[in-house]
Parts: C-alpha cells; structure tokens; sequence
C-alpha cells in the first residue's frame, strides 16, 4: 500500500499559496525536537551518575525516569485543553519557560548542601518541572509539525522533525559522558558542578528560545474548521479504534525506549567487562547516533514504503536483538543493544501520526492523550530495574514484550474504521 492512500489525514492540504508560509513554521517548530532530546539524552547518563555519586540503586535511579515521564501523564491533557483555548503558539511559549525553571532549579538544588538522599528527591522535582514544560512542547510540536503541509506527507514530516529529536538525544549523552565521567571528577561535589554549568546553559538558551517565539508569529490551524471527513468528526474520540490502539502502543513503545537507554551503561558494563562507564556512555551516544541516522533513513523510506510496513518489519526485528541482548553475553550482545536503537527510530512519530489520523476536532485531545501515553517511560523503566537485580540483562525481557505489541499496531491496530 502506497504511504498516500494508507489513510486519510485529519487536515486538509493547505493551498499552494499558503504551503510555503508554513516552512519557517516547520522549521522553527522542528529546533524544538532537537531541545528536548539533547535534555532526554542527558537523563539517561544521569542515571549511572548518581548511582556512583549518591549511592543511588539501579532501581532507585530510574525514579529520574518516573519523575519525568510522569510529567507527562500529569500535565499533558491540560496542555491540551490549554492550546485548544489560546493556541498553539501560547502552549509553546508556556512550554519553553517551564523547561527553563526546571533547569535552573537544577542548577540551584545542585548547590545545597544537604544528604544526598535529600538532595536526590530535589532533583526529582526540578526534572518534573522540567519535564512539564516538555509536555507542553510535545502536545503542540508533535501534531503541528504533522500537519504544516500535505496531509499525505504527515508521517514523513513528523520524522523529519523527530529526527532533529535525534540529534538531540545524541549529543546529550555526549556530553553527558565528558563533563559527568571525565577524569578528575570523582568527587560527587566536582561531578555535581559540571551538572550545573551544563542545565544553566540549557536555562539560559531555551529562554532565549522563548523570547523569539513570542515575536514570531505563528500561523494556527483549526481543526475544528479543516476537516477531511464529518462522518469520522462525529464519532466520539473513543470511538476511533486506531487512536485507541496508539495510545496503547505508544505507551509500551515509550516504555521500552526509555528502560533500554536507562539501563544502557549497566548493561554494557556487564556484558563486556573491558568497558567502563567512560567507555559505555560513549556507546550510548554512538546508539543515540543510530538512531538519529534511523529517523533519517525512515523518512526517505517513507517516500517508498507504507509507514505501518516499516513500523511492523522494525518492530519484529527489535524483538529479535532483544532475544540476543537477554540469552548472550560479550561484543556481539552489545553490538545487537545499540542495534535496537536504530530500529526503534521511527516508532514514536509514526504511532503519533497514524494515531492522530482523521480525529477532526478532537486532534489535540487526541494529541494529549498521545503525549500523557508517554507515561510508559515512568512505569517500564522502574520494572526493567526490578528485574535488571542483580542480572541487567532479564530487564530487557521487557522491551522485548513491548515490541511485539508495536509490531501488531502496524500489522492490524492502525487501521481506521
């Protein structure tokens, strides 16, 4: 099935006069993919740091995962009722400022001198703020982004945008890994004040970020007035079988994202015992990079292949790295967990888009719920760490379960009925 007649969009193609007007839009709107990457990226080096630096236990440490991805659950149908009322600019600009705050209370809570068991549950809170702001931006940038030119080129666009997302997730490991592991930073203290120059910077340029958003106009789309069919705008939000199904499948997709680069270092550690937390995060930042290359290379593909094809064919071959990564051990069982990184790529915009697909006026409802979906990477995470003590490896018998739900959506669960 060709990708333009997998299904029919949610908005109308805007008319060739206008299609251009939306390229900065687009362009703009895609830099913000790469700004919550590069801050996912660095949560997940963050993870092994604080349980060198704080005594923190692996399960423990995934609590950085729950706080921040439950700010999705929490905030992510308000942020759509918001924009549903003031727009999809206003929620960005809201989105933008929260994710500012919540880096400098890193930057502030990073300084007190109290226990660490203390001072972990500070930064738990300043991720959640943080993460609330990302929630925001996710409920605007995921369904703008999808709809800022021809419908039938959504799920391409969305992975164009995601793989800025990428970019992102890449370098945050990168970085994560010099100033957080580099030589001569032993003392939690040292390590600490890495951590603060880096999320004051992170403050400093999304607040900047913020300022030119709000002297740049924005065009908004009406869902409520561009619809492409009224029999599927009548039907209740529930009653969209394929939307019901994302949310299912975005959820154990996020899940599994999350928990597979959160227990990454651990594992690598394990796995091969002549690499070190230096050496592994590293890795992670190399498998971050196969996946930014994977959004690429989905997109083009995109262009050839019916998306739900790709998801299925991706899907199946994740669940069988995953098989590698949990029953072996040594280069080769490294070699298939960085592997999966790079097959995991388009799942996330590719369940956004399909999900979104002919939901009429309820779009940005049905966006919310999409985003709150990525509560997963709170509750997975903590599992995986469960069963990650002492062996990391049975806590990717998860992401292989995850998988396979993934792999249905794109085989029958997409469908619109």
């Amino acid at each position: 099935m060709a990708l333009a007649t997998t299904t029919q969009s949610t908005i109308a193609a805007p008319e060739k006069s206008t299609s251009k007007g939306y390229l900065f839009p687009f362009v703009l709107v895609t830099c913000l993919f790469f700004f919550w990457g590069f801050s996912y990226g660095l949560l997940d080096v963050l993870n092994k740091h604080f349980q060198d630096t704080m005594n923190v236990s692996k399960a423990r440490s995934t609590l950085l995962q729950a706080s921040y991805f439950g700010a999705y659950f929490l905030v992510a149908l308000p942020a759509g009722l918001f924009m549903n009322r003031y727009g999809y600019k206003k929620g960005i600009i809201v989105g933008l400022s929260l994710f500012a705050i919540g880096a400098f209370l890193f930057y502030l809570f990073a300084a007190f001198d109290i226990p660490n068991d203390s001072k972990f549950n500070f930064f738990l809170g300043a991720f959640l703020v943080l993460a609330s702001g990302l929630t925001f931006l996710e409920t605007a940038a995921n369904p703008y982004s999808a709809v800022l030119g021809k419908p039938e080129l959504s799920e391409f666009r969305l992975n164009l945008s995601q793989s800025f997302n990428g970019v992102g997730a890449f370098l945050g490991p990168w970085v994560g890994g010099i100033l957080f592991f580099s030589e001569g930073g032993v003392s939690g203290a040292s390590q600490l004040g890495s951590v603060r120059i880096v999320y004051v910077v992170i403050g400093i340029v999304v607040s900047l970020f913020a300022i030119i958003f709000w002297r740049t106009h924005l065009p908004e789309i009406k869902e409520s007035t561009i619809l492409s069919s009224t029999e599927q705008d009548i039907k209740p939000l529930a009653a969209h079988s394929h939307f019901i199904w994302a949310v299912v499948a975005q959820f154990v997709y996020v899940g599994a994202q999350v928990g597979i680069a959160a227990l990454f270092i651990n594992y690598c550690i394990e796995a091969d015992h002549t690499i070190d937390a230096i050496t592994a995060s590293k890795l992670l930042s190399t498998s971050l990079l196969l996946f930014t290359i994977g959004r690429f290379t989905g997109s083009a593909l995109m262009k050839k292949f019916a998306p739900n094809k790709l998801l299925t064919l991706y899907a199946l071959i994740n669940i069988v790295l995953c098989i590698v990564v949990v029953y072996l051990k040594g280069t080769l069982s490294v070699y298939a967990l960085m592997a999966v990184f790079f097959f995991e790529s388009i799942m996330f915009p590719t369940i956004f888009a399909m999900g979104v697909k002919d939901l009429g006026h309820h779009t940005k409802k049905g966006s919310s719920f999409l985003v709150m979906s990525i509560a997963g990477g709170a509750i997975m995470p903590y599992v995986m760490g469960l069963l990650a003590t002492p062996v990391t490896a049975n806590g990717y018998l998860i992401p292989l379960f995850c998988f396979a739900i993934v792999a249905w959506y794109g085989w029958k669960g997409y469908k619109v009925k």
